[in-house]
């Protein structure tokens, strides 16, 4: 995600100690506060103006005329995706317990679901839900890329029960301008569906993120990048279409009934009600892989209104998959509210996942 605006440094810095303080208070934030608080080495006039910036740009708001800040969706967004980075001590802390307290060889892999659970229920403070894992997961039986007009091409994806994807995509263009050489195109994209075929045919979707271009040489880097997007977005349909766990383990009720924002019971029974009566909505959201797109993220986070269910939009949920061998076979989440800590959060979750994929292999 880019920034909304071209925030200077001073900006960020106030942005980033709002957010921590709020996080840290659940009350809005002054700029007074933020001098007291943080080492910005400026004055509050310009904590205020900085503040009055991101005000506008929609990152903070006022819940009150006469209040301090607190921060918007948009402003956790920016926060989580250019501001921070997960917490080594977080993910430190996770291993040990897990590996402290849980048992590979005694346990079944539902015991070990559970206690992982209610181990990142208490070191995270909010609702943990983890799936059963998949009992069987798509594979792909065949790949065809076909030149439909001199502009676009379609990609065909049928998988081991038949199920068919296609996708159009624009030709990439060549470098030079040359006009387009029909059976040229052809000729490439038969060699291309023969190297997506005996790469992918007989693996599950998921493994799509493994291909190595270089295989293919020059000719076709045009081709690579536009397939990598589109690939991607298929790998993202496939595992939501397939991903029907027959069951979410939840921990850590009572561990977000002590924050602020789950004081009223009405907010709270609207959230046990869609974790216990619906949780066939909440699945496609849990089981959620990030983009492919280069990141390194291996979590996916939706923050309040980017989650498209009513009951979530005042939290956050974070969520990463947990894989046997490279196929992603259930998913590993925290739900609690947009005021979270984010940097902690995020580390426990991917670190519990990765726990739980050396567990199944």
């Amino acid at each position: 995600m880019s920034l909304p605006i071209n925030l200077t440094n001073r900006q960020q810095q106030v942005l980033w100690a709002t957010v921590r303080h709020y996080i840290a208070t659940a009350e809005p934030v002054g700029s007074e506060a933020l001098v007291k608080e943080y080492n910005l080495s400026v004055s509050s006039a310009t904590i205020r103006n900085a503040m009055g910036v991101l005000e506008k740009s929609g990152l903070l708001y006022q819940p009150h005329i006469s209040a301090g800040r607190v921060p918007s969706d948009s402003g956790y967004r920016i926060y989580v995706d250019k501001l921070i980075k997960p917490s080594t001590e977080a993910t430190s802390q996770i291993e040990q317990l897990l590996a402290g307290r849980l048992n590979w060889d005694e346990w079944s892999f539902e015991a070990l679901l559970r206690g992982a659970a209610q181990i990142l229920a208490t070191l995270s403070g909010y609702i943990t839900l983890i799936t059963m894992p998949l009992t069987r997961t798509t594979e792909l039986r065949h790949l065809q890329l076909v030149q439909i007009d001199p502009e676009r091409i379609m990609l065909i994806v049928v998988t081991d029960t038949y199920e068919t994807r296609s996708v159009l995509m624009e030709l990439p263009k060549l470098e030079d301008d040359a006009e387009i050489d029909a059976e040229k195109v052809d000729r490439e994209l038969q060699i291309l569906s023969n190297f997506l075929n005996e790469q992918l045919k007989g693996r599950s979707p998921a493994d799509i993120a493994t291909l190595d271009w270089s295989e293919l040489g020059r000719e076709f880097e045009r081709y690579s990048h536009s397939l990598t997007s589109l690939l991607a977005d298929l790998t993202r349909r496939f595992s939501q279409s397939s991903a029907v766990p027959t069951q979410i383990l939840i921990s850590g009720v009572s561990e977000v009934l002590r924050q602020p924002e789950f004081s009223e019971l009405h907010h709270i029974k609207t959230i046990m009600h869609l974790l216990e009566e619906e949780q066939h909505q909440l699945m496609p959201l849990i089981f959620d892989q990030p983009d492919l797109d280069g990141s390194g993220r291996r979590v996916t986070v939706r923050i309040g209104s980017e989650n498209p269910l009513e009951p979530m939009r005042t939290c956050t949920l974070i969520s990463s998959t947990y894989n046997r061998g490279s196929a992603a076979v259930g998913s590993v989440g925290v739900l609690g509210p947009t005021r979270m800590v984010y940097e902690d959060t995020i580390a426990l979750v991917e670190a519990t996942a990765d726990y739980l994929s050396d567990a199944l292999g």
